[in-house]
């Protein structure tokens, strides 16, 4: 059993039991390392089972009591075959011990070749136990506080259910705006004005459904931008900053423009303009809104939606409602009465069917006209746009050709001077350039090809940069974990014997597989030996009585004539009976040692299970028992 009880306490550890270095068979085992690894193991068989367990032993008696119970209970729902109460865990005993923690071994999941290749340090361990504990508890199907049993009031909470109702949250760093790139009044009133992040909600139960939603919309927008940056701002060879700039402008314009096709006027069936404020305010904002008349002038395919949609006029609704009311079938009436009147419903809501898409395509075409005229329109005012600016040019020339009119003569001999000047100017200058041209025309062809060169360069240096950090960033997560995994391996390696070879332990264990082989061989061959033996009596038995009647015939057909005959077939019939009470007392004699060494058996059994220790534990419990009762009922009578 040594060999049984190193690979059970190794099982055990490896589930995450605190066995000590000191134990090394389950005699030693007490009630709380019992509980603590049939926990464990029923915590990594069946999470949802063994979640609502407790490790620990509790100190009160009651709570033993109920906690040795749920175990049981536990085992049972496993399939532990064997007989198993709480008395198994609190005063346990080995045979019963080893047995149940083997068959909870036996249950434990096999490890993977990938899930042995993980690091398991602290930090690893710890976020695994909490996965598991969320997992666990996922995993249970809530239940109304009136349908829980009692062990799912443990893992349930009885306390009020809340939506997850996130409100926006205001912090001092933001991840468009960085840090030191923030005024200096938006500083002061982030240290002196803004209350902290859990009394921003209007209500405590608000701040962890805030907390995680802001965080989980920050995670989000770093991700999205580290994809578009790397997808897009690389090849844009901007700053980021540059980058996001240029965004928002682009985005700030499309936006504009949109706004601006929704909100172009048009006139209404009788002439008359009617102007939306809100677009026109909104592209004012933007920057985009001209002054005087040209805002909209009626509304536009949005506020047509909404009057289809949701307008109706109070006469009709009242009617619908009279109509509806009346609809409703009463006692008197007949079916046929019924289905005449919903024909002539449906055939009313066919007809307001049809005048409705009438309407709609009478708007769209409205829709269509306007969008048109709003075309030409715009047009008609960039060319106007454009003679204003040539006229402004002619006026400003005539301008200050009116001005020279008093000194004309001066004038115009300083003029004929200056265009002299600038004619010479101009020839010069086309010498100079003649001169120049063609070496510069040289330079700009070779700065073009260098240019064209240079992107081409920059264009793979940059698709290699990228490959680099991909692989910079999956060198550093397997560095990671190799190292976690060299430091167990390592922590694992220097807490094994170093006096033990591997060649001995396969050695021990062949030497164990032989013995298990010579013990089957001579059990197979004592049952072969009792079958024998148990046929060689059956045939005996079958041949005497057989014998016995024969004889008997024989004697009983002579000692009617014979009276010696007559005597000896009594002392044939007492011999018989004596030989058959000798036969019967030999079996029961053999019945009576094998009882006596199952008494004997179960006297060491009984040995070994500590009763004497076990009984004195349990008039320590009811002590203890009788000690809580009373003072609770000491606490009752003073209540």
């Amino acid at each position: 059993m040594e060999e049984v009880d190193r690979i059970l306490i190794h099982s055990l550890k490896q589930v995450g039991t605190d066995v000590g270095e000191d134990v090394d068979s389950v005699k030693q085992f007490t009630s709380e390392l019992i509980v603590e690894a049939v926990v464990r193991c029923l915590r990594v068989i069946d999470p949802a089972l063994g979640s609502g367990l407790s490790h620990l032993l509790p100190p009160g008696m009651s709570a033993r009591f109920r906690l040795g119970m749920s175990l049981a209970q536990a085992c049972q729902d496993l399939g532990y075959k064997g007989e198993i109460g709480y008395q198994t865990f609190l005063y346990s005993n080995e045979p019963e011990i080893r047995s149940l923690l083997m068959f909870l071994v036996e249950k434990l999941p096999r490890e993977s070749a990938e899930a042995s290749d993980q690091p398991t340090g602290k930090s690893v361990l710890l976020q695994k136990a909490i996965a598991d504990q969320i997992k666990a508890q996922l995993a249970v199907p809530w239940l109304p506080p009136t349908c829980r049993l009692p062990i799912q009031c443990k893992t349930q909470s009885r306390g009020p259910c809340h939506r997850f109702s996130s409100q926006p949250l205001s912090v001092p760093y933001s991840l468009k705006v960085p840090q030191n790139k923030q005024s200096k009044e938006v500083t002061e009133y982030y240290r002196d004005f803004l209350p902290a992040a859990t009394a921003q909600p209007s209500q405590p139960i608000s701040v962890p459904a805030s907390l995680l939603e802001r965080h989980a919309s920050e995670l989000s927008a770093t991700q999205e931008w580290e994809s578009e940056w790397n997808s897009q701002g690389l090849l844009s060879r901007l700053t980021p900053e540059e980058y996001r700039s240029r965004k928002r402008s682009r985005l700030q314009r499309r936006i504009e423009e949109q706004l601006r096709a929704a909100a172009q006027p048009r006139p209404d069936a009788q002439g008359a303009q009617r102007s939306t404020s809100d677009l026109a305010e909104l592209l004012q904002s933007f920057g985009g809104a001209s002054a005087g008349g040209d805002i909209l002038t009626k509304g536009t395919r949005f506020t047509h939606t909404e009057k289809f949609t949701f307008t109706q006029e109070p006469e009709k609704s009242v009617q619908q409602m009279v109509a509806a009311a009346s609809s409703l079938p009463s006692s008197r009436q007949s079916e046929e009465d019924l289905r005449v009147q919903q024909q002539e419903e449906i055939a009313a809501l066919q007809q307001q069917l049809h005048q409705l898409a009438v309407q709609m395509e009478e708007v769209g075409g409205d829709i269509r006209h306007l969008t048109t005229s709003i075309n030409q329109m715009s047009e008609e005012l960039k060319e106007l746009e454009k003679s204003n600016t040539e006229n402004e040019e002619l006026v400003r020339v005539k301008k200050q050709t009116i001005d020279l009119l008093p000194d004309g003569e001066n004038n115009l001999e300083k003029l004929q001077n200056l265009v002299e000047a600038s004619v010479k100017r101009l020839d010069n200058l086309k010498a100079q350039w003649e001169k120049h041209k063609a070496p510069l025309l040289e330079e700009q062809r070779r700065l073009k090809e260098l240019c064209s060169n240079q992107e081409v360069e920059s264009t793979r240096m940059l698709a290699e940069i990228k490959e680099l950090h991909d692989k910079i960033r999956q060198s550093a997560e397997e560095a990671k974990k190799k190292e976690a995994l060299y430091k167990q391996l390592l922590t694992e390696y220097e807490k094994l014997p170093k006096d033990v070879s591997r060649s001995a332990y396969t050695m021990r264990i062949l030497e164990i597989v032989g013995n298990i082989k010579k013990q089957k061989e001579e059990i197979t061959k004592i049952l072969s030996d009792t079958k024998e033996l148990q046929k060689e009596i059956n045939s005996l038995t079958g041949k005497l009585d057989r014998t016995f009647a024969v004889t008997d015939e024989l004697v009983f057909k002579d000692a009617k004539k014979d009276e010696s005959v007559r005597k000896s077939y009594k002392y044939l019939a007492a011999l018989h009976e004596n030989c058959t009470q000798l036969i019967q007392t030999i079996e029961d004699t053999g019945t009576i040692m094998r009882e006596i060494r199952d008494l004997e058996e179960q006297i060491e059994t009984e040995n070994s299970k500590k009763t004497i220790t076990n009984l004195e534990k349990i008039l320590e419990d009811y002590k203890a028992i009788r000690q809580e009762n009373a003072t609770l009922a000491a606490k009752i009578k003073e209540a």
